[in-house]
């Protein structure tokens, strides 16, 4: 009996030992081959902006009054006064031309006295020339006179008033020149009020986007002072690589997530047709054109979005239903193929394939499968041509 149950025991032992040895199933992850819709994207960062900004600038050199109003603050188009531009004070003489304006003043202030003094000397000739012609006129009237002593008399008092007329306009001349001379000297009324002001209106309806020179301050003529837009006017831009920038159609479908609020349904409506060069962030090289892109829905949805906002924009590239699809997980390169392991009658076949377009989760196969193969997603090292597997 002793003999009978170590016979057992042993061939249990045997027993145990063959079947540890015997190759087991490897545990696989399976996929279908099937039917479905795929959609290619390409999806960049951009920027949300205003379409047409405008920026008010000064259209003459003064001095640009303190600015009230602020971002966001609204504007009518032809109604808004945004600025007010008056004039600057003179700038301050050195001394040489102060010493030079000093010596005009003065120059000025004596040609004033000698106009006042040809004035004088003119209204005094003036006053004997008119009696003398009064004169002649009562003599002629009781033919003391001849006719041509009348004539001259009364020549002469013409000529005299004309030259108290000349002396007068000269006299005015003068103190204009004076004037001017004391301007440069700044010797004008300190108390005078300039000029107050030339209007800057906003040329559109819409809000305040900056204010780019709040201060009072004295600008140069062209010089911008503050932004102006309609916030409801917005379009996304967005750089693409120029190898994904060839492939998007005006019109295509868009759609712009990650600025915060909910998704907003979008076109393509224009693709530049020259690219830039960038550096990108590993210091390479990189041809970007710009796509820009029509907002669409509701305008109360985005009312949020602002101008220079970051969106994450996805472009659609290509779109297709009903297409032969694998799930990209189960791909691998062969070379400069693509293959898959295709499970049939429990056992890991390999097989090349010929793929089409692909995203993120689905590829195309033009060859290779057929509709209903499971497929080994993320094969393993384990995984090879004819080894059994399992679920």
């Amino acid at each position: 009996m002793r003999h009978l149950f170590a016979g057992l025991a042993a061939v249990l032992v045997l027993g145990l030992i063959i079947w540890a040895l015997l190759p087991r199933p490897v545990g696989v992850e399976l996929a279908d081959v099937a039917l479905r819709t795929i959609e290619v994207v390409v999806e960049e960062e951009g920027e949300a902006r205003i379409r047409e900004v405008f920026t008010v600038s000064a259209t003459v050199a003064g001095k640009l009054q303190r600015i009230i109003l602020h971002a966001g603050d609204p504007v009518v188009a032809e109604e808004t006064v945004v600025a007010l531009i008056g004039s600057a004070a003179p700038a301050l003489l050195d001394a040489r031309a102060r010493a030079v304006a000093e010596a005009t003043v003065e120059a000025a202030a004596a040609a004033v006295d000698l106009a006042s003094a040809q004035v004088a000397q003119a209204e005094a000739t003036l006053v004997f020339m008119t009696a003398e012609a009064d004169r002649a006129r009562a003599l002629l009237e009781r033919l003391a006179v001849p006719q041509r002593t009348y004539d001259n008399a009364i020549l002469q008092q013409l000529t005299a008033r004309a030259a108290a007329d000349s002396a007068h306009a000269n006299l005015a001349v003068r103190e204009q020149e004076l004037e001017s001379a004391r301007a440069v000297l700044g010797m004008g009324d300190a108390n005078g009020t300039p000029d107050c002001c030339i209007e800057l209106i906003s040329p559109v309806s819409g809000q305040v986007l900056r204010v780019l020179s709040e201060n009072e301050q004295v600008v140069p003529s062209g010089a911008p002072i503050l932004e102006v837009g309609d916030p409801g006017n917005l379009d996304v831009t967005v750089k693409l690589l120029s190898r994904d920038a060839v492939r998007v159609q005006e019109g295509a479908r868009a759609e712009i997530t990650g600025w915060g609020g909910p998704s907003i349904a979008a076109v393509v409506e224009r693709v530049e047709p020259s690219a830039l060069t960038q550096v990108s962030a590993l210091g390479i090289d990189e041809q970007r054109v710009e796509v820009i892109l029509a907002l669409r829905g509701d305008p109360a949805e985005r009312r949020l979005l602002g101008h220079g906002f970051r969106v994450i924009a996805r472009i659609a590239l290509w779109r297709e239903e009903e297409v032969l699809s694998v799930p990209v997980g189960a791909l691998f390169r062969d070379g400069s193929d693509w293959a898959t392991y295709v499970v049939h009658d429990g056992r890991a076949r390999f097989q090349t394939i010929s793929l089409g377009e692909r995203n993120e989760a689905f590829a195309q196969v033009l060859d290779g499968l057929q509709p209903g193969d499971q497929v080994i997603l993320h094969p393993s090292d384990l995984v090879t041509d004819g080894v059994a597997v399992a679920p």
